[in-house]
């Protein structure tokens, strides 16, 4: 088939300098940061619902996309073509992952058995690409909240044959992601909700959530398929309350349910954000349960109370997603996935790379920022310094669970009264972060 990006070569880098906007000024992928290269540390992955399927619409207006590539059906065929369009893209972007929701890549048919005849098609086509261009699949998902069968949730729906289907989709959402290589499987709960606990049986929904996960991981054994497991969490919208609401309501869950070993997190800022968090905060509270897996790189309008899907472009935001993820030893079977759109008004073909280029770049500059901040220690010094009493002493008698409340009863009627506390220095760190930036 014609190329459907002609006029774009290979986006390279060109180094700060440069004033080409298809290049490259700071994400140099072979160059070394703490000992890996940028590519191993940040493995870009291209989100293919909003980047091939996303049209541009929102709730005032249909989409504004211009995709010459589109024929307006939603067939195997049109869905083959979209899948090389889609590796001629990534190929270009030089981004060695993408991720996608079965329906993303191939249209429901009329029952469950066509259905899973139009993915095994595509699924046939995405394979010869991978194997042509070397994009590996970062992770899959099956889409359980898009059609209306799902409108009461898919595994905490109130209809048992609603969580069949549901089982019987993200079953073969495994095996296609274990067919294709792809290095973990996410789940997110897009309905798993609810919108008015009048009509809801709440711990019997989260009873069949959990069930629902312990199946898959058993299946995941069964076909030998070794990429990672991960869990999404979202609050509100669509429904009032998400049971996957943030890092900590998903880790609870899964200590509840005994599934900690088997999940890992995928956090995302737009949904830190609308939870009332900072990205930084859910990546510190998952890698604190060392849960954190993979992110969706994205960013919200904070004076915008719904997902906006951003492309990220704070330098900021990214110093401090990689301080965190630097600490915990960089990504493993995770990658910094932009589940990230276009605006509506940024309609043509060429806007899909400007907006790739600009995140891979911002992370870039995270990256190295984070790298030189970590590389310098006044930072890290700061806080091991802040926490020395709990090193030694009393502190350290506590921290081994070697006093109760009797012997440090005893321990502050002999000293009297606590030592003073030093101050936070909450300014003065803040500037020193300004000086990297």
């Amino acid at each position: 088939m014609p190329a459907a990006f002609p006029n774009i070569s290979k986006i390279e880098y060109e180094g700060p300098k440069s004033r080409n906007p298809l290049a490259f000024k700071y994400y140099n992928p072979d160059e070394p940061v703490e000992g890996r290269t940028m590519k191993d540390q940040l493995r870009f992955s291209v989100a293919y619902w909003h980047t091939f399927r996303g049209q541009l619409a929102d709730v005032f207006g249909v989409g504004t996309a211009i995709r010459p590539w589109e024929e307006g059906t939603n067939s195997v065929k049109m869905a083959v073509k979209r899948a090389r369009v889609a590796f001629e893209f990534i190929e270009k972007l030089g981004a060695p992952f993408y991720a996608f929701h079965d329906r993303d890549v191939a249209p429901e048919g009329r029952d469950l058995r066509e259905t899973n005849q139009n993915l095994d098609a595509v699924v046939k086509v995405l394979k010869e690409e991978q194997q042509r261009t070397g994009i590996r699949l970062l992770w899959g998902t099956a889409c359980l909240f898009a059609h209306p069968r799902y409108v009461h949730g898919a595994a905490t729906s109130c209809n048992a044959d609603v969580f069949a289907y549901a089982a019987a989709q993200v079953k073969k959402a495994m095996e296609v992601t274990h067919e294709l290589e792809g290095e973990g499987y996410v789940f997110w709960g897009g309905r798993e909700g609810y919108s008015t606990l009048l009509n809801t049986h709440l711990k019997r929904e989260m009873d069949h959530l959990a069930a629902f996960l312990h199946m898959a991981v058993d299946y995941k054994k069964k076909i030998g398929f070794k990429g990672q497991l991960y869990i999404e969490p979202k609050p509100k919208e669509p429904t009032k309350h998400q049971y996957d609401s943030d890092a900590a309501a998903c880790l609870n869950f899964l200590r509840e349910y005994d599934l900690l070993d088997q999940l890992k997190l995928n956090l995302e800022t737009n949904h830190a954000t609308l939870a009332g968090h900072t990205m930084q905060h859910e990546l510190e509270v998952a890698a604190a349960a060392n849960a954190l897996g993979s992110i969706d790189a994205n960013t919200g309008d904070l004076l915008l109370g719904w997902d906006t899907d951003q492309f990220p472009t704070d330098i900021y935001l990214t110093t401090q997603i990689m301080l965190t993820l630097l600490k915990t030893g960089g990504f493993t079977t995770g990658g910094t996935n932009f589940d990230a759109k276009v605006r509506r008004e940024s309609f043509e073909p060429i806007d899909l790379f400007y907006a790739h280029i600009a995140g891979m770049d911002t992370f870039a500059r995270g990256l190295k920022i984070a790298a030189a901040i970590r590389r310098d220690g006044r930072l890290a010094e700061f806080v091991t310094q802040r926490y020395r009493s709990w090193d030694s002493g009393i502190g350290a008698k506590i921290e081994k669970r070697k006093f109760g409340f009797r012997e440090l009863e005893a321990y502050m009627l002999k000293k009297g009264d606590a030592d003073a506390s030093a101050s936070g220095r909450q300014e003065f760190l803040e500037n020193l972060i300004n000086e990297f930036i």
